[in-house]
C-alpha cells in the first residue's frame, strides 16, 4: 500500500515536471491523472509479478506442478492477460520412497500457494503408487490413507513426473 502511494507521488511528480516543461500549457488535471495512472501501473505490476516473486523465495528443490490463472471482473485486463492466482509445488528433497509388493510408493507433501489479500499457504501429505498412478491423501500425524479420496493421475501429468521421475 505504501509503495503504491509513493509510485503515485512519483508519477504525479512526472506530471508536474511535464506541465512545467510545457510552460503550463498542459492542464492542471494532468498531475492527479499521472498520479492515479502510476498507482494503477504499480498495482498491476505487483499482481502480475507475484508468481515469479514467490518462486524466487522457494528452495531449489521445489518443483511447480500446477498453476491456476483466473480472470476477475474487477480487473478487466485479466480476461485478455490472465493472472496467476494460485500454484502448487512438490519439494523434491522431502520425498519418502518405499517399495511394497514390488511397486514403488512415494510419500510427499503438496504445498498450495494462493494469492489473496494475505497470501495463503496450505499443505497436504499424499501417497502415490508410481506404477498405477494412484494417489491418495494421508491424514493426521499417523499418515492414515483416506482411500475414499483416491484418484488416478496420468503418467504425463506434471505431478506424476515430479514425484516418480523414473517411472
Amino acid at each position: 500500500m505504501i509503495a503504491a502511494v509513493f509510485a503515485g507521488l512519483g508519477a504525479a511528480g512526472v506530471g508536474l515536471i511535464l506541465r512545467m516543461a510545457s510552460g503550463k500549457r498542459l492542464p492542471r488535471w494532468i498531475i492527479p491523472i499521472c498520479g492515479g495512472l502510476g498507482m494503477l501501473a504499480y498495482q498491476i505490476h505487483n499482481e502480475y509479478s507475484w508468481f515469479e516473486h514467490k518462486q524466487l523465495q522457494l528452495p531449489d528443490s521445489a518443483q511447480v506442478v500446477s498453476v491456476e490463472e483466473r480472470p476477475a471482473f474487477w480487473r478487466p485486463w485479466t480476461y485478455f492477460f490472465p493472472m496467476t492466482t494460485a500454484f502448487t509445488i512438490v519439494e523434491q528433497d522431502n520425498l519418502a520412497v518405499t517399495r511394497t509388493e514390488g511397486e514403488r510408493l512415494v510419500e510427499f507433501i503438496l504445498y498450495r500457494f494462493e494469492k489473496q489479500y494475505v497470501d495463503q499457504v496450505s499443505h497436504q501429505a499424499w501417497l502415490m503408487n508410481c506404477a498405477t498412478g494412484e494417489m491418495l491423501p494421508l491424514e493426521g500425524e499417523t499418515r492414515t490413507p483416506r482411500t475414499e479420496e483416491m484418484r488416478r493421475v496420468e503418467a504425463s501429468a506434471p505431478i506424476h513426473r515430479a514425484v516418480c521421475p523414473e517411472a
